[in-house]
């Protein structure tokens, strides 16, 4: 006699309802570009498919991306869970403004690199790969975005790395090696410390979900050592994001690779351990973020001020620029410990501006050197009268990385500045300002000594079409959000209260309420 069981509920275990058709979005840009790549390696050996292929498929990313962006800003934050089954037991990938916004200024980037690349990377360069790279790489930039599981963003990291490192090491030349020795291992050690802190995190919470956690952190503040494992954190992404006093790695190796792939790095890899440390130590632990604020802050204003300092000393145009990008970091650790809607929003906006505005500058570095002979500041002059629109556009460029105003680093900056002067902090306030005014004499000396100085010798080569037009975009995306910022403004300061209060984060993961 067969025996009736009752009926079990699913409900609290998987997701029963059909995925709406604009849900595919979260998951869609990893998928893409994983799949663009696998078909590049397909046709590896005709590599003058590979640059129409890459370049078509980043615009459809960038499509892609935008549209995420335009339904998370419509809808709020969006989930989709692998094989339906919900945390703990499935990987959630969960979208929200932050990680919309940063997901499609890595797009845009990302194109312009593939643009780029198109005259500054040979046939050799495309034979070793550079191409299937690049999507490999923005699988990883996409997923880490994108995803809503701690593990899952390690993962996504080692992605990138992986990588990365294939890129950095792009032609086997000895300056190279070196460079990819020292970026590789300093990345390791943050990495390795990335994966303790997440064994650290599975054991007191007993969830990877990063909804899940943020829901139980609260009872266990008082028995689990969370200040000591968000330190971990902290430590771990600073090395990612190349913060004082583990920064020594960048201006070491991005100077050694193909200048686009400099580009790509100085716009994507830095602001991927930014992003990391925002989503760990603002949605999940608010609190302990709170009690390591002034070391961060500290960190934050020295990571600012001996990155201009840096960029003041060097003769090296990419070495000048690697510690512009360190001193950009330092800048977004400080909106980090200002917290509030006007630390973090400043944060997530010098992110989006240094994403646009770093990439340009090491291409337009790219130009000066194709114009001028060499990236050095002992040579290099009279590229103003060589290319007055790239000198106009390159001028351009270093009034944003400066802060100056009607550019796109300008609004960040206030934003930044007027946090720590309503939260007290003057010193940092004054630390901000003082990085601005180091960035624009290293930057104002770089214009006088490769631009305006009359040039010793002949022109060394013309700039191409294809090669200005990735310059153009990204100067004018600057300019843009410089004149037009409220737009930018309204979803950055949305992203931060996101952040700040997430119980829209947690519904969308679970949409009953509650936590399993």
């Amino acid at each position: 006699m067969a025996v009736s069981s009752p009926p079990v509920d699913l409900s609290a275990a998987l997701v029963l309802e059909p995925v709406a058709a604009l849900d595919w979005l979260v998951i869609l840009p990893v998928a893409w570009c994983i799949g663009i790549g696998a078909v590049l390696m397909m046709v590896r050996h005709r590599t003058f498919l590979h640059p129409p292929i890459a370049v078509a498929a980043l615009g459809v990313l960038a499509g892609l991306d935008a549209t995420l962006l335009w339904h998370v800003a419509q809808n709020g934050p969006v989930t989709m869970v692998m094989g339906r089954w919900l945390p703990p037991f499935g990987i959630a990938f969960t979208v929200d403004l932050t990680g919309a916004l940063f997901a499609l200024m890595a797009a845009v980037v990302a194109l312009a690199g593939a643009v780029a690349a198109v005259t500054d990377i040979n046939d050799s360069g495309r034979r070793y790969g550079f191409y299937p790279f690049l999507m490999l790489l923005m699988a990883g930039v996409s997923g880490a975005f994108l995803t809503g599981d701690i593990f899952n963003l390690y993962v996504w990291f080692e992605v990138l790395l992986i990588s990365s490192f294939g890129l950095l090491v792009l032609g086997a030349e000895r300056e190279q090696i070196d460079g990819a020795v020292k970026y590789g291992f300093l990345n390791l050690v943050g990495t390795t410390l990335f994966l303790i802190a997440t064994g650290y995190l599975y054991g007191i919470f007993g969830t990877l979900n990063m909804a899940d956690i943020a829901a139980r952190a609260g009872p266990l503040r008082e028995t689990a050592p969370l200040t000591t494992l968000v330190a971990l954190f902290v430590f771990a992404f600073a090395m990612k994001a190349a913060a004082f006093p583990v920064n020594f790695w960048l201006p070491a190796s991005y100077h050694t690779p193909r200048i686009v792939v400099s580009a790509l790095f100085a716009g994507l890899l830095t602001k991927v351990g930014i992003y990391a440390l925002i989503r760990v130590s603002v949605m999940l632990f608010p609190l302990e973020r709170d009690d390591l604020s002034l070391v961060i802050a500290v960190v934050g204003a020295l990571t600012m001020i001996t990155g201009a300092l840096g960029a003041l000393a060097q003769t090296d145009t990419r070495r000048l620029l690697g510690y512009l990008v360190i001193s950009g970091i330092g800048s977004m650790l400080a909106g980090i410990a200002l917290g509030g809607p006007g630390g973090i929003g400043g944060a997530v906006f010098y992110a989006l501006h240094s994403m646009v505005v770093m990439t340009a500058l090491y291409l337009a570095a790219g130009l000066a050197a194709r114009l001028g002979g060499g990236f050095s500041l002992a040579s290099l002059s009279g590229l103003y009268a060589r290319h007055a629109l790239f000198s106009a556009l390159s001028l351009m460029l270093f009034f944003a990385v400066s802060g100056l105003p009607p550019f796109s680093g300008f609004w960040p900056k206030v934003m930044l500045v007027k946090a720590a002067l309503d939260g007290g902090a003057g010193w940092l306030a004054a630390a901000l300002l003082f990085t601005g005014f180091l960035t624009m004499i290293a930057t104002g000396r770089l214009f006088l000594l490769a631009y305006w100085r009359p040039a010793a010798a002949a022109a060394q080569a013309a700039v191409p079409a294809t090669a200005l037009l990735p310059l153009i975009v990204l100067t004018a995306v600057s300019v843009v959000i410089g004149l037009f910022p409220e737009t930018l403004l309204a979803l950055v300061q949305q992203a931060a209260l996101t952040l700040d209060e997430p119980s829209a984060y947690l519904h969308s993961v679970f949409p009953a309420g509650s936590a399993p």
